[in-house]
């Protein structure tokens, strides 16, 4: 589907209103779930429907290469990506271990890694270029990125997948992100920038000039947030803005995960913002932009666990505790099937 043809679907109205009206009937205190209460309302909107389930669900994770490593802005060699990115088809990564145990399909995507690998070939290019010297990528290559991750969804959604998650795999994917960030907020890179998997307090200071310098030498020119993601962006950023537009357009709710996933969503809104009805936040990752691009997308996050892995471990995070709020609207019994007087609303 071309990003032309794109629809945002809209929350429905009914379908949440069904969803407090059962909650609020279920045997217990009006509302003693809290944020849980309220997320499932959120995704019965987003669902167009009050029957919640969310059994199927997987997390989606694009991995790509970035050209701006050649600027040392990274603790680790570009040659990890493919090595990492490999290992989520043979379990052997953080993200794979936590989606076996929430019960959660890991898909790995390669939208753009630097060589071949054994994951979803849904590759671009291999890797964007350097942006610190030149556009990461083209703008028609944005534009398939984000193109491959709304149809991405579609497939999956026709599988009967109920709810995704968002992750990433990238060496040089912190410096991209604070630098669309920055593009998109008007922000300051000092503002924005953390010290990513690692970095010294030079290599922080340097990673901080190397933004600028690429913030300077292609925003001026840019259009929309289009061109900001095809300048200072990655793939890897593309395909997943990709998947919170699909999720816009075929009604799966997308949960976010830390700093890099956060930053696709807000190009995605900034793309088309009623997408944002359809985002989950889950954790507030340590780096330091997070937060502040969660306030700019209206979304609170229910987890603060100090989390900064990136591949979507906070996002499945988020899973068993949005199985456990389902497991309760789902099977809990009401005021009257055991016949005592409902709890009624304080004034």
């Amino acid at each position: 589907m071309g990003l032309e043809e794109y629809r945002c679907a809209a929350p429905d109205a009914d379908a949440m209103a069904l969803c407090k009206k059962k909650w609020d009937n279920i045997a217990k205190p009006l509302h003693s779930l809290g944020k849980l209460e309220d997320l499932l309302i959120r995704i019965a909107g987003m669902k167009a429907s009050a029957d919640l389930s969310l059994e199927k669900k997987a997390l989606v994770v694009m991995c790509a290469d970035n050209g701006v490593v050649e600027e040392g802005v990274t603790q680790s060699g570009q040659e990890v990506t493919a090595i990492v990115s490999d290992n989520f088809k043979t379990g052997r990564t953080t993200a794979a271990i936590m989606c076996k145990k929430a019960g959660a399909d890991l898909i790995p995507v390669d939208i753009g890694v630097a060589s071949d690998t054994q994951i979803l070939n849904r590759k671009i290019a291999y890797g964007t270029r350097n942006m610190a010297k030149e556009p990461a990528m083209t703008r028609a290559q944005a534009i398939r990125a984000l193109e491959t991750g709304i149809d991405l969804v579609r497939e999956l959604s026709e599988k009967g997948y109920q709810i995704l998650a968002t992750g990433e795999m990238g060496i040089g994917n912190t410096t991209t992100s604070s630098a669309l960030a920055c593009a998109l907020l008007k922000k300051d890179a000092a503002d924005m920038t953390g010290r990513g998997a690692g970095l010294t307090k030079e290599g922080l200071q340097k990673k901080i000039a190397v933004i600028r310098q690429a913030l300077a030498l292609h925003i001026p020119s840019c259009r929309d947030a289009i061109d900001m993601l095809a300048a200072v962006g990655g793939l890897d950023l593309a395909g997943l803005a990709g998947v919170f537009l699909g999720g816009a357009m075929y009604r799966v709710p997308v949960v976010i995960d830390g700093f890099i996933s956060s930053v696709a969503a807000l190009t995605a809104a900034a793309i088309r913002p009623g997408c944002k009805e359809f985002m989950i936040a889950s954790h507030v990752s340590k780096e330091p932009a997070s937060g502040i691009v969660l306030d700019a997308l209206g979304l609170d996050a229910p987890l603060h666990l100090d989390m900064c892995l990136g591949e979507g471990t906070g996002a499945v995070a988020l899973f068993p505790v949005l199985d456990l709020g389902c497991e309760v609207y789902r099977n809990m019994s009401t005021f009257e099937d055991i016949s005592i007087e409902a709890y009624q609303p304080l004034q």
